[in-house]
């Protein structure tokens, strides 16, 4: 039922200055202008919308998925995107300029005013240019924290230039009521945000963490603990992860996403399984013990706690243990009595992390170029691999779990579905957004 009603929230909070606008007593417009009035209205509450669809907010993603979330915010920006693009151009055959005769209050026509249209017109492009860059944002060469803070600082301009522009040339947004109702909506979502970066950032400085330990796993791939300082560390579920910032303020840009390896019944410390890729995690190796952390969370849609199942199937690729390890851990610490199995593949025997941990009982180790006295799986987790490991009564009774590279996500996914394993029971996140 949740997302349902996110949904029904969504859609009541955009087209409520829709529904206002069409309320206020105005003269009559051919259809083709009402409607370019109310595409720019939907364009620009649907922006508004943004910045809390891209808050990090738990009450939003908790139950239905971050991923879910992030993705309908793409979505929806997109189709503001398109709502604006076709806006102006509406207006087409619609008379412009001052007062006329049989026109004393202007609302018949389309202002000229160089002030209230060029507002819209550096929204509309900045708009553009914001879906662009983030559509192409893993092509580009720039930090992740410098396109976070392009990102931010963009959409509150955006916000700003809407709202003068509605204001000022809209036919709707000078009406008293619409011009309270846009201030509002405006002050929320740039509220949120403020939240985000400001609100959230003094409460974590409250709860500081300090590394404890950083040991290598592999081939590339690094443990990070920290422990609490001075309070009772992070209340989580299996399966969840969380925003890390190592080393800086607790108001800096520079803290990334990573899924808890560590499980909750293991104590205050928090494991955080890491590979190198970017910036931050090429230098993991070399953080000292005892450096300040600060930690936001925990997000994440993956926990099997308490659900009817008789067994757990867990499939990971890579870096994508963590949080099935998380899981994995969880249950023999707390004895817990479902069945479980672990499909675990990698590139080489040498990325195989936590082997000795996992050991072979209930574990498939899969590689996908083995060396010569490899005795394990060969070759990619795909369909035919999950036959030789499940039964058929498993498919339709089991949760799975998966977390791993997109493409083996898809194939997995889709060969459950064919297997009879409803949806309800095959849980995934996913953060390769384009």
């Amino acid at each position: 039922m949740k997302p349902l009603l996110l949904l029904v929230a969504y859609l009541a909070a955009v087209t409520l200055p829709l529904v206002l606008s069409r309320l206020i007593n105005a003269p009559p417009r051919a259809l083709h202008q009402e409607l370019a009035s109310g595409l720019g209205i939907l364009a620009f509450s649907m922006v508004l919308m943004e910045f809390v669809l891209s808050g990090r907010f738990k009450a939003i993603s908790k139950g239905i998925g971050m991923d879910v979330t992030m993705r309908f915010h793409q979505l929806m920006a997109r189709t503001a995107l398109a709502f604006a693009l076709l806006h102006p151009f509406l207006y087409q055959r619609t008379p412009s300029g001052g007062q006329r005769p049989w026109d004393p209050s202007r609302q018949l026509t389309i202002t000229t005013d160089f002030a209230a249209l060029s507002t819209g017109i550096m929204a509309y492009l900045l708009l553009a240019g914001l879906v662009i860059l983030a559509i192409g944002r893993t092509q580009l060469s720039y930090k992740y924290e410098t396109w976070r803070a392009m990102h931010g600082i963009g959409a509150v301009l955006i916000a700003a230039l809407l709202l003068h522009h509605t204001v000022s040339a809209g036919r709707y947004g000078s009406q008293p009521v619409m011009f309270w109702l846009w201030i509002a909506m405006t002050g929320a979502a740039v509220g949120s945000l403020l939240y985000v970066y400001m609100v959230e950032p003094l409460r974590e400085r409250k709860r500081a963490w300090q590394v404890a330990s950083v040991t290598p796993l592999g081939a590339e791939q690094w443990e990070l603990t920290v422990t609490p300082k001075g309070h009772s560390g992070l209340k989580f579920q299996a399966g969840q992860f969380a925003w890390l910032n190592v080393g800086h303020s607790s108001f800096s840009l520079k803290e990334n996403p990573f899924s808890i390896a560590s499980a909750p019944a293991a104590g205050p410390d928090v494991s955080f399984m890491i590979k190198e890729f970017g910036d931050f995690t090429r230098a993991v190796g070399q953080i000292e013990p005892g450096t300040i952390a600060y930690i936001d969370g925990p997000y994440g849609n993956l926990p099997v706690d308490g659900r009817p199942e008789p067994g757990v199937a867990l499939i990971a690729g890579g870096v994508g243990l963590a949080p099935l390890l998380s899981i994995l851990r969880q249950m023999r610490l707390t004895g817990d009595p479902r069945k479980v199995k672990l499909v675990y593949g990698n590139r080489t025997a040498d990325q195989i992390a936590y082997q000795t941990e996992l050991g072979t009982q209930g574990v498939t180790y899969v590689l996908s170029d083995p060396p010569t006295d490899w005795h394990g799986k060969s070759g990619l987790i795909d369909g035919a691999l999950m036959d030789q490991i499940f039964l058929p009564e498993e498919f339709n009774e089991w949760v799975f779990v998966l977390c791993g590279p997109p493409a083996m996500m898809d194939i997995i996914e889709a060969h459950l579905r064919k297997r009879g394993a409803p949806p309800s029971r095959i849980m995934s996140e996913r953060f390769y957004y384009d």
